[in-house]
């Protein structure tokens, strides 16, 4: 039930502020929603729309969602009428009079948000505050048309209002400080979650979001993968909520359009020119769901619902065994080795596997054992399970006894020198046919064909860690690999219950080339001040619904490890934007490598 609905608006005071009467300028979804929240925490709220059709679009949208509420129990009838009761809808910006705070969420139109912030600027009384809801539009430059431009702040809230808890506050260089301190506490006191950066287009999570959305178009745009497979990799490599293709869809590629060439407009940064291939939809109409089609096909107009097209696979590509695939080797005894062994072994093959010493082979079938009385404990497998799979396995050091596997993993360490030293030698000892997969995640994987007889059977499979858990499995061609063999190790990789994508061997692969330069643009604007790593983590989790946020992610991936993978894209691209951020490099020569080393972009020496 609504917690708030019995306070007073009087009762809640803000810093030097008392904020009882809200107004509300643009009754459209954003709008409404706005004033949905403050009507829901007590306030008093007058919204203005240009015209009656807007008004009556803006009280049907607040209905609705109320409505929605109350079918969810979320809110009871009388708590209903009680919010919308507090709402007063007028088409005269002089009913803001008594106004103490003003949030425009009208259009993205700098003329028209300027247009009314002049009107205000005679209707307000001197000490009230004005806000505009834009996302991308100079904060600074709407302010202007105010002749107290200090009081006039940026107040991003993200859709649906109601439901997302993140604001982004936006402070330009004239904002004065005690306006920035009521906002942060009127948005604390409606049980939002504010964050503070500057006044640049795309704020924090736009102008993280979008630069990784635009790197996922292109990448499509050049087809390096499909559209199901850059989603999927996403989705299951990640653990984001959905793929940056179908997001962009939902977004509307006419909106990520113009966010992106604002953005491009004002940073001049090459990364957030928008990809040609959005200009070209959305000059063909093809919106995203609103119109029906985008980079997928809906069953109709604002339908979530994907149908089958031209680009669609069909059930008869379904990837096929072209290789017979009885016995796995796999080379390696580390974390991903053992997890690797273990994944094939529960999915019912007989799984040779080499390490160094007679210690590190016993190891791994700990590792297993351990992992499956867990599992037990918990009711979740049996000892006969774990009999029989154990019983599969079998270590050995001795690379010679993969003579007769059909397909060996490497999973030993990221050295170049020393993968090659061991491809060559799997070439001597495997049989003609045999598939040799490598699991690297950064290195060329021609590089490592080339010293073989073989480089048509040689082919990536890249497992993420931990392999026992995560789904995906990028399955990586190089120029030079067989048409059968990529066939085969998509379908092995199913019939192992992962979820295999498929592209070809470029440094980053799909995941490791969208994902770490988003995190090294979360460390270029940490290191320009523009916001703090705990802010900019919270944009990213509650605006984006992303798992973790990027100095999270950074921290627990390793800041080492993620400065080798930024300077592998650098290399390859030579995308200036790609270069590794100055502070990722200080921070790994100082030694601040994470939470291994108990300290990286956060302190946790006393965690």
């Amino acid at each position: 039930m609504m917690r708030n609905m019995t306070s007073t608006a009087e009762e809640t005071v803000q810093q030097g502020r008392t904020f009882t009467t809200i107004g509300v300028v643009g009754l459209g979804t954003m709008g409404a929603g706005i004033a949905e929240v403050f009507a829901r925490n007590g306030y008093t709220v007058v919204g203005v729309e240009q015209n009656d059709e807007g008004l009556a679009r803006g009280r049907q949208h607040l209905e609705n969602s109320t409505a929605r509420a109350v079918k969810r129990e979320k809110l009871t009838e009388a708590e209903q009428a009680e919010l919308l009761g507090r709402i007063t809808f007028s088409t005269e910006l002089k009913d803001l009079t008594d106004a103490d705070f003003v949030v425009e969420a009208v259009v993205e139109s700098i003329e028209t948000k300027k247009a009314i912030f002049r009107e205000l600027d005679a209707i307000v009384a001197p000490d009230a505050i004005l806000a505009t809801n834009t996302s991308s539009l100079s904060v600074t430059e709407i302010s202007t048309a105010n002749s107290s431009p200090g009081r006039v702040i940026g107040v991003h809230f993200f859709n649906p209002a109601p439901v997302q808890n993140l604001v982004e506050i936006i402070r330009t260089v004239v904002t004065e400080p005690d306006v920035l301190d009521d906002v942060k506490g009127l948005v604390t006191a409606l049980g939002k979650s504010p964050v503070v950066c500057g006044d640049k287009a795309g704020f924090i999570a736009n102008t993280l979001l979008f630069g990784y959305l635009n790197h996922a178009a292109s990448m499509f745009e050049g087809k390096y993968a499909s559209r199901e497979d850059i989603d999927a990799a996403m989705r299951f490599g990640c653990g984001y909520p959905m793929g940056p293709l179908a997001l962009l869809d939902l977004i509307g590629l006419d909106t990520a359009y113009e966010i992106l060439e604002t953005m491009y407009r004002q940073g001049r940064d090459r990364l957030h020119a928008p990809t040609p291939i959005l200009k070209q939809m959305v000059t063909a109409g093809l919106l995203g769901r609103k119109t029906g089609r985008g980079f997928y096909t809906y069953e109709g107009p604002d339908s979530p619902v994907v149908v089958a097209d031209d680009k669609t696979p069909s059930a008869d590509e379904q990837p096929q065994l072209k290789h017979d695939i009885l016995q796995v080797g796999v080379v390696g005894t580390g974390t991903m080795a053992s997890g690797i062994v273990e994944v094939f072994a529960k999915s019912g093959y007989d799984v040779l596997y080499v390490g160094r010493s007679a210690e590190k082979v016993a190891g791994v079938t700990a590792t297993i054992t351990k992992n499956f009385d867990k599992q037990i404990q918990r009711g979740k497998a049996t000892e006969e399970a774990k009999a029989e799979v154990l019983g599969r396995v079998t270590g050995t050091t001795s690379l010679d006894d993969l003579k007769s596997v059909d397909i060996v993993v490497e999973a030993i360490a990221e050295d170049l020198a020393i993968k090659t030293t061991l491809f060559e030698n799997l070439d001597e000892i495997c049989k003609p046919g045999a598939i040799l997969a490598t699991t690297t995640s950064s290195l060329p994987i021609i590089a490592m064909a080339k010293v073989t007889s073989r480089p048509q059977d040689v082919i990536g499979m890249h497992f993420f860690n931990p392999a026992t858990i995560m789904k995906l499995v990028e399955v990586v061609s190089t120029v030079a690999t067989d048409e059968d063999v990529t066939e085969t190790t998509r379908a092995l990789v199913a019939k192992i219950g992962k979820v295999g994508v498929s592209c070809a061997d470029r440094a980053g692969f799909i995941v490791n080339a969208l994902l770490f330069p988003y995190l090294n643009d979360a460390v270029k604007m940490l290191e320009a001040h523009y916001a703090t790593a705990d802010d900019i983590d919270l944009a990213m989790k509650q605006g984006c619904a992303l798992p973790m946020g990027p100095f999270e992610l950074l921290d627990v991936v390793g800041n080492d490890v993620s400065l080798a993978i930024q300077r592998e894209l650098y290399l390859e691209f030579r995308e200036p934007g790609f270069a590794p951020a100055p502070l990722l490099e200080h921070l790994v020569t100082a030694g601040y490598l994470g939470r291994k080393t108990k300290r990286g972009f956060r302190d946790y020496s006393q965690r």
